[in-house]
């Protein structure tokens, strides 16, 4: 570990603790000169002990004025699964139910089904490494990749929130491999994508996609959530209508991701149950040993120097207060001796 200070001219004020060493905050003894006392081994370790508070309470001080720090730091770690990117859509379709209606009395909608089910995959996996993401109109980045399972679960969590705007896969899916750079050791890297529906991904960004795809070379998994009645992934055009991206999303989509050059698989759900089942055989395929370095980062002292400071301005303040001076005895009214007879 590294330490550093902020303010480094700070640092100036600390030949400031050796005056303790000079001077003494206790009251100074009205008797010339104790040489002839006998010497007294508490009341100097007690006096030793004191000037080391005053130096320690004035250097602590001055290096909380300098603002100390941690410098930030890389943990190696190890676990048994995979780097996760969750890609989840906001888009307002997301708010309704899988009969394509506003939820009601006690139905739940895909983005409430698929936080539920998220929240328990998340939990299963103790040693993933997730990452968050939600895109409708823009990309959001929810949850850099990290193992801290709080942030994740609360990210999770925040899934089920109002939807806006329409689905613009294609700068998500950008965003989500931000969260995999290229290089890293970890041998099971997932995107994981969550949506109910897809739209028309630009030809200029599905090629840039596609270089980004084989840099990275990401296990991709899309669960579809898909409304009842709708036309899925798997459906062929009907007679007299187009094929095309317009016309069918979603197939053209499962079609392009067919042509990444990676690891893909499709999951279609049209009910919590699908949903569960989806999840659960994601969960069983992306189980490996892996290495990963946490990234911690750089931590303020402030506080514990001030706390120092403090107890060693409590150390002194105690025996000031347990100062006691010396009285001189008043002399007392003599009494005239007896004459003997």
């Amino acid at each position: 570990m590294s330490f550093g200070v902020a303010s480094p001219l700070a640092l100036l004020l600390l030949p400031l603790a050796l005056a303790p060493l000079v001077f003494s905050a206790l009251r100074p003894s009205p008797i010339s000169s104790v040489a002839a006392a006998p010497q007294d081994t508490l009341s100097g370790l007690v006096a030793a002990a004191l000037r080391l508070a005053a130096m320690l309470a004035i250097g602590a001080c001055a290096v909380a004025v300098a603002g100390p720090y941690r410098e930030g730091r890389s943990i190696p770690r190890s676990g048994v699964g995979a780097e996760i990117s969750l890609l989840i859509d906001r888009s307002a379709s997301m708010n309704e139910t899988f009969a394509g209606r506003t939820p009601a009395g006690g139905e739940e909608s895909k983005a409430s089904a698929a936080k539920r089910f998220m929240s328990d995959f998340v939990d299963r996996r103790a040693h993933d490494l997730f990452g968050v993401t939600a895109f409708s109109t823009s990309p959001i980045l929810v949850m850099p990749m990290t193992d801290h399972r709080a942030a994740v679960r609360a990210a999770v969590q925040a899934i089920d929130r109002p939807g806006l705007g329409y689905t613009n896969i294609g700068r998500g899916l950008a965003m989500a491999l931000s969260q995999l750079p290229a290089g890293s050791d970890v041998e099971s890297r997932v995107i994981l994508l969550v949506s109910d529906g897809a739209a028309v991904i630009d030809p200029r960004i599905q090629d840039q996609l596609r270089a980004d795809f084989r840099k990275i070379m990401p296990n991709l998994y899309w669960l579809f959530l898909r409304t009842q009645g709708s036309k899925g992934f798997s459906d062929k055009p009907d007679p007299g209508e187009l094929d095309t991206p317009q016309a069918l999303p979603e197939r053209h989509l499962d079609l392009f991701f067919k042509s990444l050059g990676v690891s893909y698989r499709a999951f279609e759900a049209e009910g919590p149950a699908a949903v569960a089942e989806a999840i659960a055989e994601i969960d069983r395929l992306e189980r490996r040993p892996f290495r990963y370095a946490e990234r911690i980062p750089r931590k303020d002292l402030t506080g514990e120097t001030l706390l120092v400071a403090a107890i060693a301005s409590s150390l002194l303040l105690a025996a000031k207060f347990a100062e006691t001076g010396l009285k001189q005895a008043a002399s007392a009214p003599r009494r005239p001796a007896r004459r003997l007879a």
